[in-house]
Order: C-alpha cells, then sequence, then structure tokens
C-alpha cells in the first residue's frame, strides 16, 4: 500500500500510479474537497466529470455524524477517499475540541485510503516564534502517532513553515524520520498565499519542499485549487492538490475558466462547452433559483479543474511542459511573476528534467524566458566541454539552411574546406549559441522551431555565448559565413564573409 511509481517525467513534474486500498490513483490528481454533512455534489456527479477521488474532513464525520460506519461504505464510493483531520478548522479558528491522537484513532476506524494526522498549521504568520512553534508541534505529532498508525492507510506527514523557507526546509528533512510509516508529504498553508495572489512565495515553499524531499515521495498541496497556476504547481513537483474552491467560488456566483476567475454578471458567453455551459446561457443562470445555480456552477467549476489538470498530464506526456508554463503564464501578472520566479531554480528543474522526450518532437522557442528551459541549459553546459581541434572556427548562421544541418548544401561545402584547412566549423542559432557541426543531428540541436525575428534579449544571449566560447577555446582565427539577420558584427574580432 503506497507505492508510487513514476510513469512519465517533464522538469520536476511527472505522471505517476500511487496504489491504495481502492485502485490505483494516476497523478498529477486534484481531491475536490467534499463536506461529510453538506453534500453539495452528489457523489455520482463527480464521478460523471472523471474524479475517482476526493477528500473530505474526518473532524467533521467525528463532530456530527454519530455511528459512522467505515467512509467507503458511508459514501456509497469504490474510489481513493482522503480524509484531513481539523487542521484547516484550526487554522480557521484557532483551535479544535480534539487532540491528536484521538483523530488518528477515528481515522483507522473508518478506514480513508490515505489520512492525514492533526498537524498544526502554520498559516500566514508573520511571528516567526509562531512559526517555529507549528513546525516542532506538528513534527512531535507525527512522532507520537508513529507507533499508531497502519499499514492498511497511507499516512500523511504535513510539512509546515510558511514564508520560512527554513522551517520549511526542517520540516521537510525531519520527514526522513519517518518516511517508513508516512508514505504521503503534503505543504500546508498555502491557501491564503493562494487567495492574495502571492504566488511567488508559494513557488518558493514547493521549491523547498522538493528540493529536499526524496523523489519517489509523492507531494500534496493543500489548498491547490484554482487552475492558471495547476501547471506550475505540477511542474514544480506536486503530485497532488485539493479545494473547495469550486463550490466556494460557485456561492458567490464566480465561474472557473482555465485562465482566470470570471463574475457570472459580468458574462454574455460561456467559454466551455461542459455539460452546463453547452445548456445554458449566462443569462439563464442568473434567472435560476439560488441553489440549483450553486450546483450548475460548482459542476462546470469541476470541469475546468479536470480539464486544466488533463491538459497538463497531456504537455507531461509530449514533453511540452515548459512551452505549457509560458503559455499560461500570459493569463494573469500574477502568475507570470509565479513563472519567472520559478525560473530562477533553473538548476533544479534541470536536474529534475530527464532530459529524453519519448515522442522525438521538436521544442518550441519563443522569447528570452526559453533560454532557461533544461534542455538550453543542458546544453550550455555540454558546449563547455567541447575540445577544439583546431584554432580556427567557422560560423554559420542558421538562417536559410535545411536540417539536418549536414545535408544542408552550403554546410557541406564548408565542412569539405574545415577538413582541408584544418577548422571547427559550428552553426549559429538563437538560444543555442553554437553547435558544433558533427553535434548537430543530436536531439534537439536540429528538432526546434524558434520565433522571429529574435529578439534583442534572446540575441545578446547568443552573442555572449560565442564570445565566452571563442575566448575560453583560445580560437585565434574566426569566420563568420550567412549571417544576414543576426546582426552579430558586434562580436568584434570575428570576420565576415
Amino acid at each position: 500500500m503506497g507505492d508510487f511509481e513514476i510513469r512519465e517525467e517533464d522538469l520536476a513534474g511527472r505522471i505517476g500510479k500511487l496504489e491504495t486500498r481502492h485502485g490505483t490513483l494516476e497523478t498529477p490528481t486534484f481531491f475536490p474537497v467534499i463536506h461529510p454533512v453538506r453534500l453539495d455534489i452528489g457523489i455520482d456527479i463527480l464521478k460523471k466529470i472523471g474524479f475517482n477521488n476526493f477528500i473530505t474532513n474526518a473532524f467533521l464525520i467525528y463532530k456530527n455524524r454519530k455511528n459512522f460506519k467505515k467512509i467507503h461504505e458511508e459514501f456509497k464510493f469504490d474510489g481513493t477517499i482522503m480524509t484531513d483531520s481539523g487542521a484547516y478548522q484550526i487554522l480557521q479558528y484557532g483551535n479544535v475540541d480534539i487532540d491528536n491522537l484521538t483523530i488518528v484513532e477515528f481515522e483507522k476506524q473508518i478506514k480513508p485510503d490515505i489520512a492525514v494526522i492533526l498537524d498544526l498549521p502554520t498559516g500566514n504568520t508573520e511571528d516567526r516564534a509562531e512559526a517555529e512553534k507549528s513546525v516542532e508541534e506538528t513534527i512531535k505529532r507525527v512522532g507520537e502517532v508513529y507507533n499508531e498508525v497502519d499499514d492498511d492507510i497511507i499516512w500523511t506527514y504535513p510539512i509546515q513553515g510558511g514564508r520560512y523557507l527554513d522551517l520549511i526546509r526542517k520540516s521537510t528533512i525531519d520527514f526522513n524520520k519517518f518516511k517508513d510509516k508516512f508514505k504521503f508529504a503534503a505543504l500546508g498553508s498555502p491557501t491564503v498565499l493562494l487567495q492574495e495572489y502571492d504566488y511567488r512565495s508559494v513557488v518558493s515553499m514547493l521549491v523547498e519542499v522538493r528540493t529536499n524531499l526524496s523523489r519517489g515521495v509523492p507531494l500534496h498541496l493543500f489548498g491547490g485549487g484554482v487552475p492558471h497556476m495547476i501547471p506550475i504547481m505540477v511542474a514544480l513537483g506536486v503530485d497532488s492538490f485539493d479545494s473547495a474552491s469550486y463550490i466556494l467560488y460557485a456561492r458567490d456566483n464566480r465561474y472557473i475558466t482555465r485562465d482566470r476567475v470570471l463574475k457570472l454578471e459580468e458574462m454574455d458567453y460561456f467559454p466551455c462547452s461542459c455539460d452546463v455551459c453547452a445548456k445554458y446561457t449566462p443569462k439563464e443562470l442568473l434567472e435560476m433559483d439560488y441553489d440549483e445555480r450553486i450546483k450548475l456552477l460548482a459542476i462546470h467549476n469541476l470541469y475546468a479543474i479536470k480539464l486544466e489538470v488533463n491538459s497538463t498530464k497531456q504537455a507531461i506526456k509530449e514533453g511540452r511542459l515548459f512551452e505549457y508554463l509560458q503559455e499560461k503564464s500570459r493569463s494573469h501578472p500574477a502568475v507570470y511573476s509565479a513563472f519567472k520566479e520559478a525560473l530562477k531554480y533553473n538548476e533544479l528543474l534541470e536536474k529534475f528534467d530527464n532530459g529524453i522526450k519519448p515522442t522525438g518532437k521538436g521544442i518550441f522557442l519563443f522569447d528570452y524566458d526559453s533560454v532557461f528551459r533544461p534542455e538550453i541549459r543542458r546544453f550550455g553546459k555540454i558546449l563547455n566541454r567541447y575540445e577544439p581541434k583546431s584554432k580556427n572556427a567557422v560560423l554559420i548562421c542558421y538562417e536559410g539552411l535545411s536540417r539536418p544541418f549536414l545535408e544542408d548544401e552550403l554546410v557541406r561545402k564548408y565542412v569539405s574546406i574545415s577538413l582541408r584547412e584544418n577548422k571547427d566549423v559550428f552553426i549559429v542559432v538563437p538560444f543555442f549559441g553554437l553547435i558544433p557541426i558533427y553535434w548537430s543531428d543530436s536531439y534537439p540541436l536540429a528538432q526546434f522551431e524558434l520565433s522571429e525575428p529574435v529578439d534583442d534579449l534572446v540575441r545578446k544571449h547568443m552573442i555572449d555565448v560565442i564570445k565566452d566560447f571563442i575566448t575560453k577555446k583560445n580560437y585565434s582565427k574566426v569566420e563568420v559565413v550567412n549571417c544576414k539577420d543576426l546582426h552579430i558584427e558586434s562580436i568584434g574580432t570575428l570576420s565576415s564573409s
């Protein structure tokens, strides 16, 4: 129970298989929050939309539903059920009238597939002492139930620390003391930050966790329910997330799209063709009974979240997650800020990226942000290890060349000359800089599409790469060929032809 197998990888994101008592759960996945007393959306509707999993609150069940049997029997559900323990109520109200051991024993009794101990959430506190207390107390509570938890349930280790990255690091590292019994990890307390659009802080928190958490441990994010952030969260190593956003937004007449959240009153058209949007107009929903409108909006919101999860998985499968992040980052300035923050950790993304895309499809290069994708960063490191065969070099700009480059007539001409005159031949390509001609068939050095004209930041980056390479490799004579539009004359000592 709790075995996790990674099937596909891209950046730090992955498609995985988590074994639970009620079947195999494919990740990344979203757990809709289901209120155990007030069922706003029926379980049958969840399954129809495509959710074979949900999360509910063991504390609320304990307080409000007497004689509660096994949780799958009570909900008449044969999929994966996760239970939270009351920590969200602590976050809201400051305390709950139950202790950790009691709620863990109750969870063992009702037998969800995945369960969380009663941790002490850090929340959005700016008081470091309070944040330290939440970390120490949570670790203490994990320890006190260590001998009580069993293998019938996948137990979740809650990571706390809030904005304090060093505390998140400590909380994550301490997971190693308990990993033989806790097979699932979860980052707590980002809800307020997400609500305030402080996505950059969430990115930093996730990076800290994923850096210090074993790659084989699935990571859950509490409160991650906005579609426009799902690809970034997954790209940083999140395997599952939960939220009640779909119903909370519906109660406020808010309509979730893959890019943003809209007010129903301000809509004339639905940009969706789910069961709800294909049948009704915004005006018709507004004229409905309140409860019926909430239900229908919630159903649509779940469809929107499901669509984004599937789109992110497809991007991983195709090896296009970076490109998908670039596309999604333009949906909102706060999302773009989160994307730029993630790019600061390009070394981490490169480390986790497997480097081999099973589809072999060419990569798309757009603007300066593309310089930070793992394939480009990895090639730059390999280029630094290139051993010159000569002191003379020929640089042929890629403009108008056919691919593979070695089959181009102009390139073959200079390769022939280089063999006679002992010259190293390179192809000049924006983003990559220089590609040694005999490497140029390797993926993705000839398998790319780039936007033209090349913007100034990319061109400057290319020139800097070329200058640095020529200097480090001690070339004494460099000839530039076929360069009409790249304007690399500023390279200085290079002669043009």
